[in-house]
C-alpha cells in the first residue's frame, strides 16, 4: 500500500463533515474556524505498542483508544469535541490493518461528530499520535487546580475494569473466560468510554477536574498538587462494576481501582451544597457518580479503610520512566 493510498483509506473511512472546517485532509495545513466566544481545548497523546497496547491488540480497538484517551481528556476540561489530527508511524503499509484500525477510530469519531483534518503517516515502529481539539466557552472550563478544603471527590461510572481486563489478557491467564463478565473487562479496557457528556455537566460546577488514565491515587494527586490540598479516599466506597466483583477477590479489586489506570473515568470535586442535583443529573446522563472521599488541608492523597485506618499502597499508578 502506497503512503497516499494510505492517507486517503484512512481520509474516506473516517470522513465527518462538519461547517467549521474550511478545508481538511489533502493540502499543507487545516484551515479551521472555532465558534465565536469559545476558547480552543487542545489535548495530545501518544501510544506506542508494547507501551500502551500489546502487538496482538485488534487493529479497531488501536484506533478507538487512540481517539477515546485524547477525547477524555476533553471531557475532563469540560470541551466539547471536534477536530482530530493522525499522525501514524507503521513498521509497513498494511491495507487490511490501517483499514480495520481507521473503522475503529471511525466509529467513535462519529459518536462526537469530531472531524479528523490532517496529521502524518512514516515509517518505523507502531506507534500512534492523536492531538484533538474542542470548545469551551472562556472562564467554563474545569482544570485541576480549585479543589476546596470540605468538598467531596467523587469518581463517574465504575474503577478498575480496565487494569483487571489487562491481568485477563495477559500470561499466564491470557484469553482465559474471555466470555460474559470477563468479557467486559477486556472491553473496557480496549474500547474505554470518553465521557464527554459528564464532562459538560460537571462545566462551572466542579471545582476541578482530571480524568483517571494512571490510576485514581496518582491523577487525584495532580488535582491535590494544583489546588494546594489534600485528600482522603474511603477504600471501600469505591464503585466497582459486577464483571470486577466477580473476577477478583477484594485485595486485587482494591489494587485495581486505586492504581490500575486505564479507566478513563472522570475524577472531580464539587462543594456538597450542589452535590444531590449534580449527581441525580449524571445518573440521567446514563453514567453515575459516587462520592469517594474529600478534600482536606494538607497534600497528597491517603487512603483508609472502614475503621478510618490508613492503607499502604505498594504504589500509587503508572509513571513514564520510573
Amino acid at each position: 500500500m502506497a503512503e497516499f493510498a494510505l492517507i486517503e483509506s484512512i481520509r474516506s473511512r473516517c470522513a465527518v463533515v462538519r461547517d467549521d472546517v474550511r478545508l481538511g485532509i489533502g493540502d499543507d495545513a487545516a484551515l479551521l474556524a472555532v465558534p465565536s466566544g469559545n476558547l480552543l481545548a487542545v489535548s495530545t497523546d501518544t501510544l506506542v505498542c508494547g507501551v500502551h497496547f500489546l502487538a496482538d491488540t485488534r487493529p479497531s480497538d488501536i484506533g478507538w483508544k487512540a481517539l477515546a484517551v485524547n477525547l477524555s481528556d476533553l471531557a475532563a476540561m469540560g470541551a466539547e469535541p471536534a477536530w482530530a489530527t493522525l499522525a501514524l508511524t507503521l513498521p509497513s503499509a498494511d491495507a487490511r490493518w490501517v483499514d480495520e484500525f481507521a473503522d475503529g477510530f471511525a466509529q467513535l469519531a462519529r459518536k462526537h461528530r469530531v472531524a479528523l483534518v490532517g496529521g502524518d503517516t512514516t515509517q518505523g515502529p507502531l506507534s500512534i499520535t492523536v492531538t484533538v481539539h474542542g470548545f469551551v466557552p472562556p472562564g467554563a472550563a474545569l482544570t485541576r487546580a480549585g479543589a476546596q478544603v470540605g468538598d467531596g471527590v467523587y469518581a463517574t461510572g465504575t474503577l478498575g475494569d480496565a487494569a483487571a481486563g489487562l491481568k485477563l489478557f495477559l500470561p499466564p491467564l491470557a484469553g482465559e473466560g474471555a466470555e460474559g463478565g470477563k468479557g467486559q473487562l477486556l472491553v473496557r479496557l480496549h474500547r474505554p468510554i470518553p465521557r464527554i457528556a459528564q464532562g459538560l455537566i460537571l462545566r462551572g460546577r466542579a471545582t476541578s477536574c482530571i480524568d483517571v488514565s494512571d490510576g485514581l491515587v496518582a491523577d487525584l494527586g495532580h488535582i491535590c498538587a494544583a489546588s494546594g490540598v489534600g485528600a482522603e479516599i474511603d477504600a471501600d466506597t469505591l464503585p466497582a462494576s459486577p464483571a470486577l466483583g466477580a473476577a477478583f477477590a477484594a485485595e486485587d479489586r482494591r489494587a485495581f481501582q486505586l492504581a490500575g489506570g486505564d479507566d478513563y473515568e472522570l475524577c472531580f470535586t464539587a462543594p456538597d451544597a450542589i452535590a444531590p442535583t449534580l449527581q441525580r443529573e449524571l445518573a440521567d446522563s446514563g453514567c453515575a457518580a459516587t462520592r469517594i472521599g474529600r478534600v482536606v488541608d494538607g497534600a497528597g492523597v491517603q487512603v483508609r479503610d472502614a475503621s478510618g485506618n490508613p492503607l499502604a499502597l505498594p504504589h500509587a499508578g503508572w509513571e513514564h520512566f520510573a
